[in-house]
């Protein structure tokens, strides 16, 4: 990947539980983007929980809009030269096109970036335990 790029960087969160170490890939693609966030058609609930579990700090996300709407506005508010998402599929390469994004699928990113894939889906979007942030 470029480094120091002037780009906004957005993993589907499909695309982004695929990959092993997912706060690692954040801490990764915050040294070459200025930008890095996370878009689904999932509940606000479920992206939260997921980067509170794996303790993601992300710039942007979905809240209660679809991808689609989502891109428009990031893109909207977050100027940057370039806008990436990372996705899974035909559906998440015919949003990025429709809404003036690059597309890029996560095992192309992944190879490009040396970020590993995972064998078995990271989150189902339940947790078993509430996860505290405020405690020691």
């Amino acid at each position: 990947m470029d480094s120091g790029s002037d780009m906004t960087l957005a993993f589907e969160l499909e695309a982004l539980q695929e990959l092993a170490y997912p706060e690692k890939v954040f801490e990764d693609a915050r040294s070459w983007s200025e930008y890095v966030g996370i878009v689904s058609d999932e509940p606000t609930y479920v992206v939260t929980n997921y980067t509170r579990k794996n303790r993601i700090r992300q710039d942007f996300f979905s809240g209660p809009r679809g991808k689609g709407e989502s891109l428009e506005t990031i893109k909207r508010q977050f100027s940057t030269d370039r806008h990436v998402l990372v996705g899974v599929g035909e559906e998440d390469e015919r949003l990025a096109e429709e809404y003036g994004w690059e597309y890029l699928a996560v095992e192309d990113a992944a190879e490009a970036a040396e970020w590993v894939v995972s064998a078995e889906p990271e989150f189902d979007g339940e947790e078993s335990e509430p996860v505290r942030d405020d405690w020691p």
